[in-house]
């Protein structure tokens, strides 16, 4: 992105989206503030194969709002589980921890905001080997 002037709006096209792959992931970053002249808004496109995952986590001083554009999700919101589908979305207020499973036979392909982008820790704590989250989904 060469224009991130402040007070002037900017195009991003697909091709102009920050890819990064993260083992078999892709996500597709549109909105950060490296990106565009922002310090309240994250957005990326996430491609999960079958089987991936985004595991137990939490965003401490950010909340989100997942939104899927197709596939099927197994989105857990601390101790609570639900299938989400093509339309469906969750909202996860900070600190809450959570995680995102691809729970179909295809590619699980979702849009994630965060808010606010630029704290002062880390954006992602990973909670996957923290009890309960390490044995949650094993106990379904």
């Amino acid at each position: 992105m060469s224009d991130k002037e402040e007070g002037k709006g900017l195009f991003v096209t697909a091709d102009q989206a920050e890819v990064e792959t993260v083992g078999a992931k892709t996500h597709y970053w549109y909105c950060r503030p490296d990106l565009v002249n922002t310090d309240k808004l994250n957005f990326v496109r996430a491609v999960f194969p079958p089987g991936d995952f985004h595991d137990f986590h939490n965003h401490p001083e950010m909340e989100e709002i997942l939104y899927v554009v197709s596939g099927t999700a197994e989105q857990w919101i601390e101790k609570e589980r639900q299938i989400l589908k093509a339309g469906d979305s969750a909202h996860i207020p900070k600190g809450l921890v959570h995680g995102t499973f691809n729970a179909g036979d295809d590619d699980l392909v979702f849009l994630a905001i965060l808010s606010p982008a630029d704290t002062d820790g880390p954006m992602t704590v990973d909670r996957s080997q923290e009890e309960p989250w390490k044995s949650l989904r094993q106990a379904d």
